[in-house]
């Protein structure tokens, strides 16, 4: 099995942690999705024809986005599950992930945030602005789902789900683009549970092998 993964991806980085929480052996296959190695005719062709990463390679199956993915690894390999079978929890994990996956990863990631640079010519300042501000948004929403249906040490419960394999991403994101998180201590409590935890821990981007200095 391989995993097509970028060490920054916030993405790859969710996939990741689901691998190492259970336990799957894979092949690690750089992506560098600076230097546009995603829009690659070869890789758009045979691995993701989303031309993004991660992608999961089993056989001749590959599948890109990290939900499907997770989704993908929870029915072949089920312990520990990451999507609950429990038609509340499920959902309760579900609607958390989605606002991550869905409300503010789209318009932060690498390519809008170029866009904003080369085409629409933002300063400097003026993308960090934008940026935080999506984070602020979003972050808000996180929080208030879990103070109103989390459960500690975890975004829902005793165990780790999808929910934590995304929101630890988009935390370590945001805490290096230089967001103020204080206001979301839910989520940076998760957070702080999840570095001590050699899953997450393995998954970081710092231990990847196509680290690439800042």
């Amino acid at each position: 099995m391989q995993l097509h993964s970028f060490f920054n991806s916030s993405t790859s980085y969710r996939v990741r942690i689901a691998l190492a929480l259970k336990g799957v052996s894979f092949e690690y296959v750089p992506v560098n999705i600076r230097t546009g190695q995603h829009r690659d005719a070869a890789y758009v062709n045979a691995v993701n024809p989303s031309a993004a990463v991660p992608a999961l390679v089993d056989g001749d199956f590959s599948l890109g986005q990290s939900l499907a993915i997770v989704d993908w690894l929870d029915a072949h390999f089920p312990a520990p599950r990451l999507i609950p079978t429990d038609p509340g929890l499920r959902a309760r994990v579900l609607e958390l992930s989605y606002l991550i996956a869905c409300d503010i990863h789209p318009i932060d990631n690498l390519r809008v945030l170029r866009y904003l640079e080369t085409e629409l010519g933002v300063t400097p300042e003026q993308k960090s602005t934008w940026y935080k501000h999506w984070v602020d948004e979003g972050m808000g929403g996180v929080e208030r789902l879990l103070s109103k249906y989390g459960q500690a040490p975890w975004c829902f419960g005793g165990a780790p789900t999808l929910a934590d394999c995304c929101l630890i991403p988009q935390v370590a994101n945001a805490l290096r683009m230089g967001c103020d998180l204080s206001a979301y201590p839910l989520s940076l409590a998760v957070y702080r549970h999840a570095s001590d935890h050699p899953a997450f821990a393995a998954a970081e981007p710092k231990r990847q092998p196509d680290l690439i200095a800042p």
